[in-house]
């Protein structure tokens, strides 16, 4: 078994940039979006991580990296796909838990279409695969509006 841990941060973008915001391949409705050489997708960033921490590989930004002109608005959810086969066929994704850390959206009615999304990524059950919610009290940057954080840990075993 192989454990994972990965981070990712996004900055909210100003409401007149256009940008749509994306968290765990789902579209919610906001008047910001996040900043991001792809669609932002803070989530899928860090599950991505997570993922290929666990394999013993190099982080996200290796694989697609913000200045490669084929991932600019790339969907996330995509490369997590992408992720899924660098991790290789020998691993089974055992289970996922992941937080997504802002004040505003409230993610609670968008939970299960982000685990239905996730887990098709992954290749594994829906039950595999936990996504919350949490503020910060209005504390640091997530408390004041200025972005959106997520926290993954996954676990592999080998098939």
């Amino acid at each position: 078994m192989r454990v994972g841990l990965g981070v990712d941060v996004h900055a909210f973008a100003a409401p007149d940039e256009g940008r749509r915001l994306v968290l765990g391949g789902v579209e919610i409705p906001s008047d910001r979006g996040l900043l991001g050489h792809s669609d932002a997708d803070v989530l899928a960033h860090a599950i991505a991580d997570a993922l290929l921490g666990a394999a013993g590989l190099e982080d996200i930004g290796h694989y697609f990296p913000d200045t490669d002109e084929r991932y600019r608005d790339a969907d996330s959810i995509g490369l997590l796909r992408e992720v899924r086969g660098l991790v290789g066929g020998y691993w089974e994704v055992a289970n996922v838990d992941a937080v997504v850390i802002c004040e505003r959206p409230k993610i609670r009615d968008h939970r299960e279409a982000m685990r239905k999304n996730l887990s098709a990524a992954l290749e594994t059950e829906e039950s595999r695969v936990s996504v919350r919610g949490t503020t910060t009290e209005r504390l640091g940057f997530p408390g004041r509006g200025e972005g959106i954080a997520a926290q993954a840990v996954c676990l592999l075993e080998r098939r």
